[in-house]
């Protein structure tokens, strides 16, 4: 009796433990916004928009919600939990004002090159020169983290933009991506399916993407049942927004994106799994033009400034810099050697060419 008794015992600690030592292992959350510019996001609403008729349906409304005298309080009320509580824990790069860039490295300055540069560590011009949907021939993070033993099935990818299927290559990867108006399939939950039924109702202004708060979701129901190391979310509004012209719902979109995101941040913070274990990164494809002022609609190499990104980091480990204000230059090939040097895998060299960054 002593010796079942002593066996059980054995077998629940070892069991308690793999547990525990799973709860230690860093888990990241990378996520995009796809072309939100660095003048947004450091210094608010660009007031040569925010009062121009052509991009502002409503110009007396936008500016009691997102106007203010001085590019700090505006930057806050346009995305509060950025500047209230992301620069207390974390690093913000990409003000180029105060000397911080981050620039892409590839020369085509629109999403599907951005993405995979993002995601595989180096920019591929010869491969990459469409938004097509065709399954991208280089190596994500997702799937080299998928490949390893700690990482197989506890990767997930969610996204608004119906290529990123091809982008992360679900079928050669495995990753399971949810993008476009694709449903939760696999055990949906009440919510999930709630969720299934509600995006068939509510239509998309666009036929490729489909609303961020669907994508969010299904993401954070992901979170709470599979509990994923490896997290990849994906927003699409502002982009479109932007294409359309419409700089009202542009700003909405990405403040209510910075909401999205606190969501998420404090899901993990309640969540035993990730709670302290968990770092985030968020960054964005490509950026929009200046001047003239219209090409703000637009992006691509033959509109100067799109190649300006930015970052943003905080979590378990991460420096609390707040914003930087130094004269640095990061390069958006830097994010996946990053996350692998997070996560312990090595690279080998083998198609990641940007270098590891030091948070």
């Amino acid at each position: 009796m002593k010796k079942q008794l002593l066996f059980i015992v054995t077998i629940l600690i070892g069991s308690f433990g793999t547990v525990a030592q799973e709860n230690d292992e860093t888990k990241v959350i990378l996520i995009t916004l796809d072309g939100l510019r660095w003048q947004e996001l450091f210094t608010g609403a660009d007031s040569l928009l925010i009062a121009n008729k052509e991009y502002v349906h409503d110009t007396t409304q936008l500016k009691k919600t997102f106007w203010r005298a001085h590019a700090k309080e505006r930057r806050e009320a346009l995305m509060p939990f950025f500047w209230t509580k992301v620069t207390s824990m974390g690093q913000l790069h990409g003000n180029r004002l105060l000397g911080s860039k981050m620039n892409l490295t590839n020369k085509m300055w629109f999403s599907y090159p951005g993405y995979n540069e993002i995601l595989s560590g180096a920019a591929d011009d010869a491969r990459i020169t469409s938004n097509d949907k065709f399954n991208n021939p280089n190596t994500t993070v997702l799937e080299r983290y998928h490949q390893t033993e700690v990482g197989k099935g506890k990767v997930a990818a969610f996204g608004s933009w119906d290529v990123f299927p091809f982008i992360i290559n679900e079928e050669r990867s495995g990753v399971p991506v949810n993008a476009g108006f694709e449903s939760a399939t696999v055990n949906p939950n009440d919510r999930e399916q709630f969720l299934n039924k509600l995006q068939e109702q509510i239509p998309s202004p666009w036929g490729s993407v489909r609303l961020d708060a669907f994508t969010h979701h299904f993401a954070l129901e992901h979170m709470k049942k599979e509990h994923p190391k490896l997290v990849y979310i994906a927003y699409g509004e502002t982009d479109d927004f932007a294409h359309e012209g419409d700089y009202q719902a542009y700003l909405k979109s990405a403040h209510n994106t910075d909401g999205l995101i606190k969501e998420i941040w404090e899901f993990t913070q309640q969540d035993d799994f990730y709670r302290d274990q968990t770092i985030f990164l968020i960054t964005t494809d490509h950026g929009r033009g200046t001047q003239p002022l219209d090409t703000w609609r637009s992006h691509g190499s033959n509109i100067k400034g799109a190649d300006q990104v930015w970052l943003v980091v905080f979590g378990k480990g991460i420096t609390p810099l707040g914003e930087v204000e130094r004269e640095e230059q990061w390069y958006t090939n830097q994010i996946t050697p990053s996350i692998l040097e997070i996560l312990s895998v090595p690279t080998n060299d083998d198609g990641v060419k940007g270098k590891p960054l030091k948070f």
